[in-house]
């Protein structure tokens, strides 16, 4: 097979969640241990650090990442899922790995694969893992793919554990609750090695506390370690003064310029100051260095990013309750002539509640990714409707942005959010 007919293989012939949904999950590890035991535990020859979250777990992994790669450390990152490349799932020190690689590797594990068809996720994890290896890195910072428990990346022993924050989503896969949500991403707290949590509420936090005890593992819980002191935003970067409770502050610039990036670079330095604390080398400079340049040492995308001026075009990845409320707080920050809101969804999220969020004033361009869980643009423009928001439907997202721009004020606000997969498919 070459690259082509290698993704093609692994798009259709493996389970994939973002495809066909619940029914491409595994709910245990056993595949995700044959596969491993079949390529020589790869997960056992590198360092890592493992990150679970609702929402922000992108976002961290990719500051983690810059941050380690500043300070000279060879750094394997592993997210998903990708936006426009499936090699974005699997970098080191930001370059994503070969297509020959990956054409290897499912060559390689052909034998294994057809005896315990392993889902796409699963075998994605162990490419991940194999490659990071093979290239020897010092750290690989390892995103959960969903909850956390019985997330194929549980297999790993970090040198810490991070978990950005609980809201509600997929909880027809991990529970109706908070709590039951949170037991989830609790999963990934290892026997003895800290854990940071970035927010906590009254419903988490015993949650956290009960699996850290059981496990003697230190938890930290970041909102009490550092403190938001000043802040100022534009569309191109995020500048914050934080303070320990000891009183020293320190200034860091973002180019990740969503306002909600505040919570997540304060977890981020929580973590890097536990991490520091055990003897890795990770200075101040390093840390402003790597934050002030997320997007070109990892090539993150589409969190509040700006694509376009005269209209202003944002991408933002945000897809659920949490995630939309953080963009229609953003919003409140942003001065425009109109607004314009282009959205698609998919069927397994709460999309009655996010709709609830949106501003009834924005003009409404409705449309759909080109995957099967999508929900169809005739029902979101239904649903739409039922939340007193109006506005024109589109088969896809690109023919939505072409009125707006061809309609607009220069002056005017365009974003785009609502789906991963809606954001991956814009072209400008």
């Amino acid at each position: 097979m070459d690259y082509s007919q290698t993704l093609n293989y692994l798009y259709t012939k493996l389970p994939m969640f973002s495809r066909i949904g619940a029914a491409a999950i595994k709910p245990d590890l056993t595949n995700t241990i044959a596969l491993s035991e079949a390529l020589g535990d790869p997960h056992k020859k590198f360092k890592s650090i493992h990150i679970a979250g609702t929402n922000g777990k992108g976002s961290c992994s990719h500051m983690l990442a810059a941050v380690f790669q500043s300070a000279g450390y060879k750094t394997g990152l592993h997210t998903s899922p990708h936006l426009k490349d499936f090699r974005e799932r699997i970098k080191v020190n930001g370059a994503m790995c070969p297509e020959e690689f990956v054409v290897d590797f499912v060559q390689r594990t052909q034998k294994i694969t057809t005896e315990i068809e392993p889902s796409f996720f699963e075998l994605t994890v162990a490419m991940a893992f194999d490659y990071f290896a093979k290239e020897k890195v010092d750290i690989a910072i390892i995103e959960t793919g969903l909850g956390g428990r019985l997330d194929s990346t549980n297999i790993i022993q970090p040198e810490i554990s991070f978990i950005t924050n609980i809201g509600l989503d997929h909880m027809n896969l991990l529970g109706d609750s908070l709590e039951k949500i949170a037991y989830e991403k609790a999963g990934i707290i290892k026997p003895g090695t800290a854990v940071v949590i970035g927010e906590v509420i009254k419903e988490t936090k015993p949650v956290f506390e009960k699996a850290a005890t059981e496990k003697e593992a230190p938890l930290i819980f970041a909102e009490e370690e550092r403190f938001i002191n000043e802040w100022t935003y534009t569309h191109q970067h995020l500048q914050v003064i934080l303070a320990d409770n000891k009183g020293h502050a320190d200034t860091y610039e973002c180019d990740l310029p969503g306002i909600y990036q505040l919570k997540n670079i304060r977890g981020v330095t929580e973590v890097l100051h536990q991490l520091k604390r055990q003897g890795w080398k990770i200075e101040h400079q390093h840390i402003a260095e790597g934050l002030k340049n997320v997007k070109r040492l990892t090539g993150l995308h589409g969190r509040w990013e700006k694509v376009k001026d005269n209209p202003t075009v944002i991408l933002d990845v945000a897809h659920n309750v949490d995630g939309i409320k953080e963009l229609a707080s953003q919003l409140e920050h942003c001065t425009y002539n109109d607004l314009h809101i282009i959205i698609g969804m998919v069927k397994d999220k709460e999309v009655d509640s996010v709709l609830k969020l949106l501003p009834l004033t924005a003009n409404y361009y409705f449309t759909q990714s080109n995957i099967a869980r999508a929900l169809p643009v005739k029902d979101l423009s239904e649903k739409a409707s039922q939340a007193g928001l109006h506005g024109k439907s589109f088969n896809n997202v690109n023919d939505a942005l072409k009125e707006v721009i061809d309609h607009s004020h220069k002056d005017d606000l365009v974003l785009i959010c609502g789906s991963v997969f809606l954001v991956g498919e814009v072209i400008l």
